[in-house]
């Protein structure tokens, strides 16, 4: 099967210099590299272009985020498998053998998710996508080895090939053909979220997100926007309502109103712990959300809803059955 590992970059010169080499290391020459860059103003171009020759960087005349950045730029990937993998990850020795053997071996499988570590720590579990994600009721997502903000170390508990509820956007294995299919990430959303929403789009039509433990990885979590960055709290809040308003098989009327007042008595949490910005960047996100409402209504008619999130109270009971 060819692969082709692609990496989406604004302005992260200093990011691809740390993490650039091991991904050249590690992966054959068999395997394109692509860096899609986002418009940047640094020397992000001209650093990959005088020290990778087998890159082939494809530019987009301005950033246009996550979700149609990685559209814009695919379009002239022809490969059968791609990896989206952050300019802020550290690859591993034989990092794509199993992933390409597991594709091989599972036709139906669409996504698949390495092993997701934190490269400041390398015993534990990655925030955005240890060993694979799942969702709750209201949007709120958790992996296995990260429930909310408790981190867990790795100690293989997790070393099994399964099948989880969506894959981390950091390092995304996924069928080219699939992906083009269902029309990629949605760009609403700029960045944060697009892949739950897609992964979830995937799984309704009748293809599996899957994890493999046998490829590891380290994420810098946090390098390309910081969790203190009001804007990333603003995507997070809007983007899980886009999420749920699009694909959850729940009564959407009660469950937004479940959600709202979930979400207001957070945002008062985080006006205390956080500040204003942060608290402020949760009523925008309503208020963005509701100036689309009638556009995400309409696809949610549309669309065939399948497959259901899981439920909160599964993953928190094995959560504390495994910790006692």
């Amino acid at each position: 099967m060819n692969l082709g590992i692609v990496i989406l970059n604004w302005n992260g010169e200093s990011l691809l210099k740390n993490f650039f080499p091991s991904i050249v290391k590690f992966t054959s020459e068999q395997h394109n590299l692509y860096l899609i860059d986002n418009g940047s103003s640094d020397n992000s171009v001209a650093f990959i272009e005088r020290n990778y020759k087998r890159v082939k960087v494809i530019k987009l005349d301005k950033n246009y985020g996550y979700a149609k950045g990685y559209n814009l730029g695919l379009k002239e990937i022809k490969e059968e498998i791609i990896c989206l993998l952050n300019n802020d990850v550290e690859v591993t020795e034989n990092w794509t053998d199993n992933i390409l053997k597991q594709f091989k071996s599972e036709p139906n499988t669409a996504v698949i998710q390495p092993k997701l570590k934190n490269y400041y720590n390398k015993s534990m579990f990655d925030y955005s996508g240890g060993a694979g994600g799942f969702l709750d009721k209201y949007g709120y997502p958790y992996c296995r080895g990260r429930i909310y903000n408790k981190i867990e170390q790795d100690n293989n508990q997790y070393d099994e090939i399964s099948d989880i509820f969506w894959a981390s956007g950091a390092c995304f294995f996924i069928r080219t053909d699939i992906f083009k299919k269902l029309n990629g990430f949605d760009e609403l959303f700029w960045a944060h979220f697009e892949e739950i929403d897609l992964c979830w789009r995937i799984q309704n039509y009748g293809y599996k997100i899957r994890f493999n433990h046998t490829s590891v990885v380290y994420h810098a979590n946090g390098a390309t926007l910081s969790h203190e960055n009001p804007n990333k709290t603003f995507l997070n809040y809007r983007n899980k309502l886009f999420t749920i308003t699009k694909n959850s098989k729940n009564n959407l009327f009660f469950l937004l109103i479940e959600k709202f007042f979930i979400d207001m008595i957070t945002s008062i949490y985080i006006l205390f712990s956080k500040g204003t910005e942060h608290h402020m960047a949760i009523i925008k996100a309503y208020s963005s959300f509701y100036k689309h409402i009638n556009m995400l209504i309409e696809f949610r008619k549309n669309q065939s809803r399948k497959i259901k999130h899981y439920k909160i109270r599964t993953i928190i009971f094995k959560y504390l059955a495994l910790k006692s």
